[in-house]
């Protein structure tokens, strides 16, 4: 298991789901966290559990001002900044003549957007630290196009390609830029409330030992792109 102690992570739309896990691995591993949301109280509340090494923050992630005092307040609390994990993203599926601009831009704003705006407000303190990570967390619907889903085929198809140009960007200025595409995962984003049918699927810790065995590795090696996908979904 990777010794964490001494770092520090944001980890976006952290109060719930995959990224509450991955939140909770990395403060379990030592790292003090930054749980972020937009919901101030539901950050705050999940942080006091693992005080002191935990901040809540409220952050609407498709704002940039938001973002920028995300890291500032983590900077001001902790010192600086080791690890970010751009997980917040929701869902928005409906045919293209059904989809409305509204929900079209709040899908490409939480799900894309996002990535620029936070990697664009992390990078000075990442790159102080001279050895730090961005992690992006997306989904295998970023190569896989589906009926339905043009919004957001279009945010993850699109984080795979701005990750894999801020990895070249970065990684001589000691950031290494990884991101994760998993397929369904048991969370309430892909599970109907009540539905209990899950044992199959990839579990949040699952993504979350993910993240981990990203930041164990060597300093001279950069794991760019994982794909995961339940072992054994059921048969068709």
């Amino acid at each position: 298991m990777v010794e964490l102690a001494g770092k520090v992570a944001i980890v976006t739309g952290s109060t719930r789901g995959i990224g509450r896990a991955i939140a909770e691995a990395l403060w379990q591993a030592g790292a003090s966290v930054v749980v972020s949301g937009r919901t101030t109280e539901a950050a705050e509340s999940l942080a006091a559990e693992w005080a002191p090494r935990a901040l809540g923050v409220g952050c609407d992630v498709r704002r940039p001002a938001d973002c920028e005092r995300l890291v500032e307040r983590t900077v001001q609390q902790f010192g600086g900044l080791d690890i970010l994990v751009n997980n917040a993203g929701i869902g928005g599926f409906a045919p293209v003549r059904e989809l409305t601009p509204e929900r079209w831009r709040d899908v490409i704003g939480t799900n894309l957007d996002s990535l620029f705006f936070c990697c664009h407000a992390a990078l000075p303190a990442l790159t102080a630290r001279g050895e730090s990570w961005i992690i992006n967390i997306g989904s295998l619907a970023g190569k896989n196009a589906f009926p339905g889903g043009a919004a957001y085929n279009a945010s993850k198809f699109g984080l795979i390609g701005f990750s894999e140009a801020l990895m070249q960007e970065v990684r001589h200025d000691g950031v290494r830029v990884s991101y994760i595409m998993p397929g369904s995962v048991a969370t309430e984003f892909s599970s109907p409330a009540g539905d209990r049918d899950d044992a199959w699927k990839i579990q949040p810790q699952d993504i979350a030992r993910l993240v981990l065995d990203l930041l164990a590795t060597p300093a001279r090696t950069l794991p760019s792109r994982i794909e995961v996908r339940p072992a054994q979904p059921p048969r068709h």
